[in-house]
């Protein structure tokens, strides 16, 4: 390992497995290297760090940037996609509210499967920080043979891209869940990506960010991928599973089930048509069924592209 890496969770319970077995409930088949050190006591872990990330779902961010107050590392990165639930924050205004001292921060985003990042499968992700220099050396640091990093100044770009991604993915899920082709997942990856687009550069972001792999290359992955949790929402809920019972089998946080509404109350404070996002809320809260909100869809007026 190129860097001593400690490891901090939030339940002493994980941590007591973690350095006990050194296995994951939540990666079961992968093992954590001997060279990792698993510490239960947070302010420990992050003694003398050269860079702390945070990779904890959205709802996660902010009680740990607070816990961190009391010893703020010199760097940090998060890995977290989507809008806060309740505030509609993105990842670095809460991480702003929480710290505010800190400049050198950033977003670690990009089409990047947790299992085959840690086996070790190639990946390719962003970093992204106002501060351009950091974003280099972060990158630089990180960057590996397995894990390639490019560095952005886009940060709500980025931050965009990765909790929009998530809603699109849903509604992919539905697509393929109601078996209706590729011919239709591919438009909803497309017409996704306009809502992203569109969203994204009203809120203040780079359109050549959703391009790149926060963009385009995180909502192809999560669109397609057997591994989107995001994904499999939308399938269990085009076969007539309740969201409750979706969520409650699924194991793992899916984010655009939280950041949808957040999404869609975004785009209508900006003015920007996201009938794909719509069409997602209105069957997470039992508006409509899969089928209405497809039909829905599809009856819209044509227009030009």
């Amino acid at each position: 390992m190129r860097h001593e890496v400690t490891l901090w969770t939030r339940s002493a319970v994980d941590c007591e497995q973690l350095a006990r077995v050194r296995v994951s409930t939540y990666l079961p088949q992968c093992r954590l290297p001997d060279a990792v050190r698993v510490e239960a006591d947070l302010a420990r872990a992050v003694e003398g760090a050269q860079i702390a990330i945070i990779a904890t779902a959205t709802s996660g961010l902010r009680p740990v940037a607070q816990a961190l107050a009391a010893t703020p590392p010199a760097q940090l990165l998060w890995a977290c996609k989507g809008f806060e639930e309740n505030t509609r924050r993105l990842p670095h205004e809460i991480v702003a509210e929480c710290l505010p001292g800190l400049r050198e921060v950033g977003a670690l985003s990009g089409p990047s499967f947790a299992m085959e990042v840690a086996r070790a499968q190639p990946t390719a992700l962003v970093l992204a920080s106002e501060a351009a220099h950091f974003a280099a050396s972060a990158a630089a640091a990180l960057n590996s043979p397995r894990l390639r990093l490019y560095s952005s100044r886009d940060v709500r770009g980025v931050e965009i891209g990765g909790a929009v991604k998530n809603v699109i993915a849903i509604a992919a899920g539905i697509s393929d869940g109601l078996e209706l082709g590729r011919n239709a997942r591919a438009a909803l990856v497309t017409r996704g990506l306009a809502e992203m687009v569109r969203l994204g550069v009203a809120m203040g972001g780079q359109a050549e960010t959703f391009m790149g792999l926060a963009g385009l290359g995180d909502l192809v992955l999560t669109c397609t991928g057997d591994l989107s949790r995001n994904r499999e929402v939308g399938v269990q809920l085009a076969r007539g599973r309740s969201l409750a019972q979706v969520l409650d089998g699924l194991g793992h946080v899916a984010e655009g089930v939280r950041s949808a509404e957040a999404v869609r109350g975004m785009s209508a404070q900006q003015g920007v048509e996201m009938p794909i996002t719509e069409a997602v809320c209105a069957v997470l809260a039992g508006a409509l069924t899969p089928t209405e909100a497809v039909q829905r869809l599809l009856t819209r007026d044509p227009r030009a592209e």
